[in-house]
Formats: C-alpha cells, structure tokens, sequence
C-alpha cells in the first residue's frame, strides 16, 4: 500500500458539514475482545458530536485481510469474513455488500487514512454483519464477542432426479450432531448440534431444483437451516464430507412419468427378468464359519434355489451372476444385470460377526451406512475387491463419503422400489424362519453400485453362529430362506403391476 495515501488532495474538499479546524488528536477507544480475553485500543479523532476513528485500524483488529485503497476515489474497501464494506471520503453512506447504510456523520480524510464516526460506524457493522460486537459511546468501550463461524453458506446443484444440498463447514460435524427430517408443512430441517451460521452468507444462497426458499436458526446449543420445498420428496440422505469439509444432503425428488411415455415405462418396468446374484465365489470364499462351512457354497445354493422357483411358477426370465464356483469381480456383476435389461437385482449373502451369539437375518439398501454394525457388514463384504485387479480396484476403493452419495443419487429413481423390495423379502422370510428378524438397513455394498434397477442385498443369517451354521448346512432351511426371498419377489411383482394398471 501507498504510504502516501490521498497525498496532494485539494485542501477545499476537505471542508464538509464538519471542519478538520474542530478535530483534534483524541485518546483512545479500548477494546476487549471477550472470546480471548485480550485487549487493545483504536486510536481516534475528537469530532464535534462524536469520536472519529480509523478505518485502517478497524480493519487491522476485525480482519486478517488488508484493504483495498483508492486513492483516485478516496476510496477503502474492507473484507470483515466474506463481507465487503465500501467507505468513501465525503460521503456519510457505507456499502455493506449490495446493502446500503448512512452513517451519522460524512467520512473524512486525515493522516493517509480515512475516519469514521465511531457510534454509527459500529452501528452499522452490529446491524449487518458482526452481531457480536458491542460499542459503549459513553465509556469509548468497544467490546468484541466474535464468535467464529462453522457454517458458511449452502450451494444448492440440480440433478434430473433430485438436489443435493452442499452446507459448508469449517469443520467436522460427527453423525450424532446431525439431525435432520421434512415436516409435513413443505420444509427440510437440518439441525447441528455446536452449529454456528453465518446468516449472511446463507441469505445469499441461489435456490434451485426443488428448494424455494432458505431461513437459518441460530440457538444456544444448536443451528438450524430450513429449506422450503417446492414438491414432495421420496427420501434425503445426509452426509459430512470431509475434503473441503461440508454436510452433504441429497434430496431425491420422485421419478415422474411423462403422458407421452406411458406405454414405454409400462414396458420398462414389467418384471420379466430378474437378476440373481450369489456373492463371492472361487478364489473369494467369503466369510467360513467355525465348522468350516462357506459363505459363497451356502449363497449358491439359495440363489439357485430362488432361480428354480420363478422358473418353475413364473414366466420371469431369471439371470444368474454365476453358476458354479467361479469368482466374478463386483463391476462385473452389476453389469451382467444391466445388459440382460434386469428389472430387479438380488444379491444373497450370509453375515459374521466377531460376537458368536448374533443371529438373525436383513436386508440391505445402497445408502451409506448409519450405524456401526451396517457399515462393519458393508466393509467385510467390499473386501472382495483386494482380489481384484488394475483399475476396477482404484474405482471401488474410491466410491466413499460423498462419492458414495452421489453413487446412490444415480439409482435414486429405484430406491423406493428397492425399499419396497426390501420390505416385502423381510416380512416373508420372517414368516418362515426362526431366527430374529434384524429389518431393513442400509449400508454402501460396492456389489449393488450401478445397477440400473431395483437392487437389494440379502443377508440369509449369520454363519458365525454355531446354531445359524448349522441351519445354514441343513437343505431344508436354505430351501426356507429361498421360499422367502421368492415370495417376497412375487409380492413386490403383484405391487407393481398393479401399479402400472393403475396407471
């Protein structure tokens, strides 16, 4: 910066409403910044009506950025966080952004620098972007509360089959300090816990897609941002991203058919081919129980199992991912189901766990995980992917976080399918087995990535425990479990076609 601001400035322009003859060298404003405790001064000129101060120093104790000086326009811009605040010398007004306020009093020009009425010019800053600062005209005690933001704005992107709203943050937020929900009046909440909003920035959000509108809530424990919404949505996920940080929500919007296409998405989504997958395989075993039984042995058999009953009762064309004993890479069999034009995806499963006495069976979504046990299933059953070789490896081992979600944004215009899916192939083998029922869950199985359908991952029990091995060894109960999951096919067929009559 010049050193010789404004120098040769003509004296004339200095006369205003207020004469320079009436101000002279003041003491001093004190400063106490109440966060750090630390203290400090803002020296100032005495004005007839009020103490002068210095915009320079104002923004050395705001600001870790310098100005911007005009000496042609007698001009000094601030940057106070992500604000600009544009002051002029013989002008009383201050431009905060796009907004613009009048200070008591014109700005004037003295020592290089340009002053400022210190009541109206704190004023202003309290009203428009630093509600934590407090200025005593009284005592010349200008008290500083700034407490530094973690929420910083909200950029909202458009997909053809929902919104993702990106929340940036200064820092990492855990699951539990999320919470989020739609209220049946139109509106999205988010709520973090140890949130702090920069309202600023998030009045100056573009809304798009199926947001109409965003508020912010400031509260003593918590922040929360309220997106209006312009149409009902199927479902949201929420997740914290890390690289930059940001929570991350996707919005999925249903998949709406248009009149002239009637008679092709009929067509479409008739379940004529159902697509079966066995997990692992060859040269990947899965998970071995105590008595040295095979995950990938046990899952063929079902799978086959379920294959013979809809070819045996139906008239559905059912492809299998494998047959026999081979291995198939996990890219591999999502596109197998894709170019055989599959109209729902099974992938069948037994679990592990490291505790013995869990038992039980579920069945999985691709979402990404919510608690500790999907996400434990979701790694030891992407762990096939270390046999794998080259690129398809790279490409797994990259689909985390917010990569997962945006996997999962891809298939939204399923997930209700997959849910009801889900749903039915719980209740129906609930009916037929005595192992507990342990529901619907959702967790990110690299196996279910791309499917171009409805896609579910079935977890038949635990192989773990000696009691769920020893059933799982036993051709009667795999035949059970098979009876479940093709019964559960043939409720979920019967819902949509009725649908599509309906339609």
């Amino acid at each position: 910066m010049s050193a010789r601001f404004f120098k040769g400035l003509p004296t004339f322009v200095l006369y205003l409403s207020i004469s320079l003859t009436a101000i002279a060298s003041g003491a001093s404003i004190d400063v106490l910044n109440l966060i750090d405790k630390k203290d400090n001064e803002l020296s100032v000129l005495d004005g007839e009506q009020e103490p002068y101060v210095s915009v320079k120093e104002v923004s050395k104790l705001l600001s870790d950025r310098l100005p911007f000086e005009n000496a042609a326009r007698q001009k000094i811009v601030l940057y106070i966080g992500n604000q600009r605040i544009k002051i002029s010398n013989s002008s009383s007004f201050v431009v905060v952004d796009d907004q613009v306020f009048q200070m008591s009093t014109h700005a004037l020009v003295k020592y290089d620098d340009i002053y400022v009425p210190a009541e109206s010019f704190f004023s202003i800053l309290k009203q428009s972007i630093l509600p934590g600062l407090d200025y005593d005209a009284a005592k010349k005690l200008l008290s500083l509360n700034l407490i530094e933001f973690n929420i910083n704005g909200v950029v909202i992107e458009q997909k053809s089959n929902g919104t993702i709203l990106r929340v940036n943050t200064s820092r990492q937020f855990s699951d539990g300090d999320i919470s989020s929900f739609v209220n049946n009046n139109g509106w999205f909440y988010l709520t973090v816990r140890e949130g702090i909003i920069d309202t600023s920035m998030i009045k100056k959000t573009d809304t798009r897609g199926v947001v109409t509108k965003i508020t912010s809530n400031q509260f003593d424990e918590s922040a929360q941002l309220a997106f209006r919404l312009r149409s009902d949505i199927i479902g949201h996920e929420v997740y914290q991203s890390s690289d930059p940080n940001a929570i991350v929500v996707t919005l999925r919007t249903p998949f709406k058919k248009l009149a002239s296409h009637i008679k092709d998405m009929k067509k479409r989504w008739r379940l004529d081919t159902v697509v079966l997958d066995a997990g692992h395989g060859g040269k990947d075993p899965g998970t071995i129980g105590r008595k040295g039984t095979t995950e990938k042995d046990i899952v063929l058999d079902i799978t086959k199992r379920v294959g013979s009953l809809l070819e045996e009762n139906t008239h559905i064309n059912v492809m299998y991912t494998r047959e026999e004993d081979v291995f198939i890479p996990v890219w591999k069999r999502t596109k197998i189901a894709n170019e055989a034009n599959g109209k729902l995806f099974v992938s069948i499963h037994v679990n592990s766990n490291p505790n013995r006495s869990v038992r039980g069976f579920e069945t999985y979504l691709l979402k990404p995980g919510k608690t500790d046990d999907a996400i434990e299933v979701a790694s030891r059953e992407n762990a096939v992917i270390r046999l794998e070789e080259g690129k398809a490896r790279k490409k797994y081992n990259a689909m985390t976080g917010e990569n997962l979600i945006m996997a999962t944004m891809a298939q939204s215009m399923f997930m209700k399918e997959s849910e009801d899916l889900a749903a039915y192939i719980q209740e129906e083998l609930d009916q037929l087995l005595d192992s507990p029922n342990r529901g619907l869950k959702q967790a990110g199985f690299y196996v279910l990535i791309g499917a171009s359908m409805p896609n579910v991952l079935v977890e038949a029990g635990f192989i773990s425990n000696p009691n769920e091995e020893r059933k799982l060894k036993s051709a009667a109960y795999r035949k059970k479990v098979a009876k479940g999951i093709y019964s559960g096919i043939m409720r979920f067929r019967k819902s949509r076609e009725q649908a599509l009559a309906e339609g």
